[in-house]
């Protein structure tokens, strides 16, 4: 049976990574469609700015500090959703964060940290989420990348992580939509490169200023694509040109994908001393913005 999801008007959606980004622009794109929402992340200020903005807005927010990484503390935003609402429609698991650095200078401690977050977030989101899906129908939202398909130098730890979301969100499709008949859909968002904070956040063993490689896609592009999935149900969203070029380049050629990977080595660097190398990787550090700083060089 067809799963049917409900106008983002009539939904309850939780979203995860809100305190900046992609994350935070899902929210504003959310608010403006009429959803009520949930905000969780790891930075109070963030998310208390988010969802002042958003009632100033006229919309209904709440908002969740937590750590992804800890199945517990995803119960509490769960709790919150169903103490607040009654029920949860769509739930979006965005947060993520990255690590700029070659994989044999990388600790660790930090690889775990990482993973923590993109990976062991995703599944927790995921687990806890479904019986609230399963119960009255809806859509679980997992945000992987390009690099879910492809891999890009200095950030080869947020390749493989995303590589997992990905084989997750299948694995947990077959079971929940085609053996279970459940009324879930479940999607993979990956974007391309994206204009967001999301260099400054990462951790960075890198002796310069980290970014991303051009061309960037605006984040509400990637927001709109997470809401048309809360709508209509979809298996998979590749969103901006460069995400289809390059899966689709990793998938036929191979060897010569990885060719052009290494040209991406250089391109991810300001011509600047780092100014932030721990990022946010063992700390909050949402900004309450959507858009990245760039570099001075910019």
């Amino acid at each position: 049976m067809p799963v049917t999801l409900k106008p983002i008007d009539q939904q309850v959606m939780v979203i995860t990574g809100a305190s900046s980004g992609i994350g935070l622009a899902t929210a504003a794109a959310a608010c403006l469609r009429g959803a009520k929402l949930v905000l969780a992340a790891r930075s109070e200020e963030a998310l208390r700015a988010a969802v002042d903005g958003i009632r100033e807005a006229g919309g209904d927010a709440i908002y969740v500090v937590a750590d992804v990484g800890d199945r517990a503390q995803v119960e509490k935003v769960a709790a919150a959703a169903i103490e607040r609402y009654g029920h949860i429609d769509t739930w979006v698991n965005d947060a993520g964060g990255s690590i700029y650095g070659r994989l044999d200078q990388v600790s660790e401690e930090d690889s775990r940290r990482l993973f923590d977050t993109n990976f062991w977030g995703v599944v927790n989101g995921s687990l806890v989420a479904l019986p609230h899906l399963r119960a009255n129908g809806g859509a679980l939202i997992n945000v992987g990348s390009e690099v879910s398909d492809a891999v890009i130098p200095l950030q080869g730890m947020y390749s493989a992580s995303k590589h997992a979301v990905k084989g997750f969100t299948d694995a947990l499709r077959v079971e929940v939509e085609h053996v279970d008949k459940a009324p879930v859909s479940i999607t993979l968002i990956q974007p391309t490169a994206v204009n967001t904070p999301f260099p400054q956040h990462a951790k960075n063993y890198m002796d310069k200023e980290p970014k991303l490689p051009t061309p960037m896609i605006d984040p509400h592009q990637v927001a709109m694509a997470i809401l048309r999935a809360a709508s209509r149900p979809v298996r998979a969203v590749k969103v901006g040109v460069m995400s289809k070029l390059n899966t689709t380049m990793h998938r036929v050629m191979p060897g010569l994908a990885e060719k052009l990977a290494a040209t991406q080595l250089n391109r991810q660097q300001y011509e600047e001393p780092p100014r932030n190398p721990e990022g946010a990787l063992h700390r909050a550090g949402g900004t309450a913005q959507v858009y990245g700083s760039g570099g001075a060089t910019q």
